[in-house]
């Protein structure tokens, strides 16, 4: 029932209102993380966490300049790596002023932790956005993140028998695995295939601008839309296993009650936060080349 929310968010949204989207769906998933933190005897940094988690948010979302991003492809890769790092540096300077030290450590960990693991990745989906075909690439991103979790848990539920990881996820199979790798490439290529086809339709839509489509899309070989695909898979569910892993050290079955019968926030975002960067890297390293 979600999915046409996310779809139109995606594709129609202005990048102020989508970077203020992301940042909902990364404090809530922190919120969560922090509380799982808990579990593991931490006391974390709750409000300095959110609140540059929300000065992040807001230089993404400030675009003076119309459609034309403040913050560049370079930017925002020398920006992603000096803020990683300076996490460190802001979250133990503020443990400081704990009058139980033991507890500081832990708790910048926690939240240096919080902010490359959800954060980073949440932004990488609004900058993805802001470049050329920016809406066909989500598009593509979130099929192939959706066609692989569906597949795997339909494969794995009928014809599952051997375990991927039953100590950090004791339902999720090879063969569900497989499927969903297989599905996701088939996706990524069908769209690849069929871009220009879909761009036109969503422009006619009125649900894309044309530089969001991808009408300038170049002959190219089906093979490295196949890897990008199964790279992109591959990472996806690796993001479902880490999850499950703080869950389980965690001794709990989701990571919140947000969604009746699907679990927390980060639950629903675990897969997108380790598949986002794979192609926000990819796309980058081409618009710089």
């Amino acid at each position: 029932m979600l999915i046409p929310v996310v779809l139109a968010l995606v594709l129609k949204a202005p990048i102020p209102v989508l970077a203020l989207i992301a940042a909902l769906v990364a404090l809530l998933s922190i919120q969560e993380f922090l509380k799982l933190s808990e579990s593991y005897g931490i006391q974390p940094f709750r409000w300095p966490t959110y609140i540059f988690v929300g000065l992040f948010f807001l230089l993404l979302a400030v675009n003076p300049a119309g459609r034309t991003p403040l913050v560049s492809s370079g930017n925002l890769v020398a920006a992603s790596a000096f803020l990683a790092s300076f996490t460190t540096f802001l979250f133990l300077t503020i443990g400081m002023r704990r009058r139980d030290m033991s507890t500081a450590f832990p708790a910048a960990l926690v939240s240096a932790f919080a902010f490359a693991y959800i954060a980073l990745p949440m932004g990488f989906l609004v900058h993805l956005r802001e470049l050329g075909s920016g809406a066909f690439l989500l598009l593509y991103l979130l099929a192939i993140v959706w066609a692989g979790d569906i597949f795997a848990y339909l494969a794995g539920k009928a014809v599952g028998r051997h375990l991927m990881s039953p100590r950090v996820s004791p339902k999720k199979t090879w063969e569900g695995a497989v499927a969903s790798l297989l599905a996701s490439v088939g996706i990524g290529v069908l769209l690849y295939h069929y871009a220009l086809p879909i761009s036109t339709c969503l422009l006619n839509w009125h649900l894309i601008e044309r530089r969001d489509g991808l009408f300038s899309l170049q002959a190219e070989p089906m093979w490295p839309i196949a890897v990008r695909s199964a790279l992109i898979n591959v990472a996806a569910q690796l993001g479902d296993l880490v999850e499950s892993l703080i869950k389980r050290g965690a001794n709990v079955k989701d990571s919140g009650t947000l969604l009746p019968g699907h679990g927390g926030m980060l639950d629903r975002v675990d897969a997108l936060l380790f598949a986002a960067p794979v192609l926000w890297y990819y796309v980058v390293w081409h618009v710089m080349q």
